[in-house]
């Protein structure tokens, strides 16, 4: 109980110091996104910084008070189907909210979902580099992501947390990704509470909360924030690319990021209801707050290394680095200070585009047939990677401790 106390008491003061911060440094400027431009076309207009998860967040922070999570965890680690029923043990509360978060919204469309497996399969070799570098090393660039990072658990063990992130990007790619058979739902469910976990955890952190500028991490914009740093941005670098999607596959896709967003427990006033609308709102909540911090660079760099202990010779810290410069765009990567590779730099700037279309059937070998191997071969270390990583088992948890460690 005395151990309780004194975490209650911490986790106090860490919200008025916090509260302090952001009065003294949150930008003023208003939430305008209209809901009229969301799923339901309605909503009550309330600003998404302001919105946690009122549904997860008490159930979760009552679990870890009490103890219990290391014990949830355990059994949760047996849950990995859609279809699957939940494990028996779990507290009451628990189970209940499970439940309720694990069904699908009724505006679900599964003709949809159907095409964007379609498109799924057709771009899975751009979607993980996007998925792995564009939002991957973005994230280092959203201040308030980057500092919920490197300060929680996820910074202390950096390549796992990437893996569980991963995850959620294979599972939504996979065949089954919403069928009984599938992980999706379970991944979102999964992902939500712990991110519940991060929001009880990371106020107690005075690391955090001398740096952040919010009294609690991850509200509903936030979420929206990493949202448009996948599938918006997905269909940002296919337009620069001049990748050809058929719309109903571009609108299956966009469908089956809309019911992520749901499952992630993102309020439907907030999902945009279209391509068109989200590009608005990124315009809004993403474009505008891309900075560096001293968070983010340190997760850049331990990023940029993670390909350093691999047996793939063209997954070295220089080719990352260029990669991301090519996706990011020069000021990115200044700012993240990833210097310019003299060789692959030049190389994907020119071969990029001719690859892409010689790759989607609209061009002969326009390029020296040394480029074109040189990006594929790229691209097969990099899946080889990815696809060897979630082979291994990963569990997605609810958080029990902030990142004990800093460098």
């Amino acid at each position: 109980m005395e151990a309780l106390n004194r975490r209650k008491l911490l986790k106090a003061g860490g919200m008025v110091g916090a509260a302090g911060a952001v009065a003294a440094v949150a930008p003023a400027t208003p939430w305008t996104w209209s809901p009229a431009n969301s799923l339901p076309g309605r909503g009550t207009g309330a600003d998404p910084r302001q919105v946690w998860d009122d549904e997860a967040d008490p159930v979760i922070a009552k679990v870890i008070e009490s103890g219990q999570a290391p014990h949830v965890n355990r059994l949760l680690r047996t849950w990995h189907k859609n279809s699957q029923p939940l494990p028996a043990g779990l507290p009451k509360e628990l189970r209940d909210f499970m439940e309720h978060a694990r069904q699908l919204p009724p505006w679900t469309d599964r003709a949809k979902l159907a095409t964007a497996v379609k498109f799924n399969q057709k771009r899975g070799t751009y979607l993980g580099v996007i998925y792995g570098f564009a939002s991957g090393m973005m994230s280092t660039l959203i201040p308030r992501e980057a500092r919920s990072v490197y300060y929680s658990k996820g910074g202390w063990d950096l390549k796992d947390r990437i893996t569980k992130t991963a995850k959620l990007g294979y599972d939504i790619g996979s065949l089954n990704a919403y069928q009984p058979g599938g992980e999706m739902i379970v991944t979102c469910l999964k992902t939500r509470m712990a991110h519940a976990g991060v929001r009880y955890l990371l106020p107690q952190s005075p690391h955090w909360v001398h740096s952040a500028d919010e009294s609690v991490p991850i509200s509903q914009a936030d979420i929206m924030v990493t949202w448009h740093s996948l599938p918006t941005t997905v269909m940002r670098n296919f337009r620069t690319w001049k990748v050809p999607i058929a719309p109903d596959e571009s609108e299956g896709f966009l469908h089956s990021w809309q019911v992520t967003a749901h499952m992630l427990g993102v309020k439907d006033e907030y999902i945009p209801n279209s391509w068109a609308t989200a590009e608005s709102q990124a315009k809004q909540v993403l474009d505008p707050i891309l900075q560096p911090t001293p968070e983010g660079r340190k997760l850049a760099n331990m990023l940029l290394d993670l390909g350093m202990n691999l047996d793939l010779t063209l997954l070295s810290r220089g080719v990352l680095g260029a990669l991301t410069r090519f996706v990011l765009g020069d000021q990115s990567a200044d700012w993240l200070q990833i210097p310019r590779e003299p060789v692959w730099s030049p190389l994907l700037e020119t071969a990029w585009t001719p690859y892409v279309l010689v790759r989607e059937g609209l061009l002969d070998l326009g390029m020296p047939r040394e480029a074109y191997w040189a990006i594929d071969e790229f691209l097969r270390q990099f899946v080889l990677w990815y696809v060897s990583e979630l082979r291994m088992p990963i569990n997605i948890e609810i958080p029990v401790m902030n990142n004990p460690k800093y460098k």
